[in-house]
């Protein structure tokens, strides 16, 4: 190799050198004990310092080695995230909206904080989880008494809850929408668009999610006195929620709109309506809770309730990481995120005086 060569071999070398705490230390103007506390939550360091050493750091390209933490404080730097609210029903949970914006948002935090996230198979054996070094764990709408939960702390692994938790769930902090005032703005919404009996598609789990929404629907049908008219089906089978929405569309006393707890329920009911010469918002309101954005292309577009799921899986994380690392003691454990109902055409009839047609027998296709 010439001499040349040399050189730029030598110059590229030093460009793929990572810079180390000693150079943050260094370019910051502080110790390199300052720079750990800063970087990882700990210590007493005024907002200004920690802030100044984390843009330092991220100027230099430094990144903690995961090996030396491991070492210093005996975590792995995985954390997980699962649902077992349908305990050993197949179940994947990442072909749901929902699930699949959540974990994205849930896997960036848990990288900008120095974690790697795991996704554990909803149908996992509690065996197979010990196979992973978790320091802490996300589960999703856990459902009473949930098994899972109460294992994994018994080990001493700290559980956050996307969900609020039942009873006495034993986890360390959740975060939830307010499910039924939710709900009471979509039934609201409805009546106001002029419908008459308003029914509900839900879910037999005992997740909190479910329960919540379907106590506040049955709550509301008291107090403006009307009947009842739901279905409820294993939300984690989607060929039952077809099911369900044709049911629902079939009895003597068919709703004349309709609010549908999951993701593809919107779909489902504008399906069985077709089925039964329903025009959809003439005959039949709907309203179905999912980030899809293909709702806004239907025909009618959907009304859909939005969850904010990446704001809810930033904040699960955060919490997370906070109990593993032990800050923040003195912080609420709780957290309740704001819901957004986008209104599109199937929920807004032309008029408010409508003829609603009974029902009929589906048509053949």
């Amino acid at each position: 190799m010439t001499a040349a060569g040399n050189h730029q071999a030598s110059r590229s070398g030093r460009r793929l050198e990572r810079a180390g705490i000693r150079d943050v230390a260094a370019a910051a103007g502080v110790s390199i004990t300052t720079v750990s506390d800063a970087l990882n939550g700990k210590g007493r360091l005024p907002d200004a310092t920690r802030r100044h050493v984390r843009e330092v750091a991220n100027r230099l390209g430094y990144r903690p080695s995961a090996a030396a933490r491991t070492l210093r404080t005996g975590r792995s730097g995985l954390i997980g995230l699962t649902v077992t609210t349908y305990g050993e029903e197949p179940f994947t949970f990442t072909e749901f909206a929902y699930f699949a914006e959540m974990a994205r948002a849930a896997t960036s935090a848990a990288l900008a904080r120095g974690y790697a996230l795991v996704i554990l198979p909803a149908s996992s054996r509690h065996d197979v989880w010990s196979n992973v070094a978790l320091d802490g764990t996300v589960v999703i709408d856990p459902s009473d008494h949930d098994p899972v939960v109460a294992d994994l702390v018994r080990q001493g692994i700290p559980v956050v809850s996307d969900g609020r938790p039942a009873g006495n769930l034993p986890v360390h902090a959740w975060v939830d929408n307010d499910h039924e005032q939710a709900v009471l703005g979509i039934l609201d919404h409805l009546a106001d668009s002029g419908a008459r009996r308003i029914g509900l598609l839900t879910g037999t789990s005992t997740d909190t999610y479910t329960r919540l929404s379907t106590t506040a629907y049955l709550n509301w049908c008291e107090r403006v006195g009307q009947e009842p008219v739901y279905e409820a089906y294993p939300a984690h089978d989607p060929c039952a929620g077809a099911v369900a929405a044709d049911r629902l569309l079939a009895r003597p006393d068919r709703p004349d709109a309709v609010y549908g707890l999951f993701d593809p329920n919107g779909t489902d009911l504008l399906a069985a309506a077709r089925r039964y010469g329903l025009r959809v918002p003439e005959d039949l309101l709907l309203v179905c809770c999912s980030e899809r954005a293909a709702y806004a292309t239907t025909e009618p577009p959907i009304s859909t309730l939005s969850l904010k799921p990446g704001r809810i899986g930033t904040a699960v994380v955060q919490l997370l990481i906070d109990a593993i690392e032990g800050v923040g003691a003195g912080r609420p454990v709780a957290q309740v995120m704001p819901t957004d109902l986008i209104v599109r055409a199937s929920s807004q009839r032309r008029s408010t005086r409508t003829t609603v047609s009974p029902p009929r027998s589906p048509e053949n296709d």
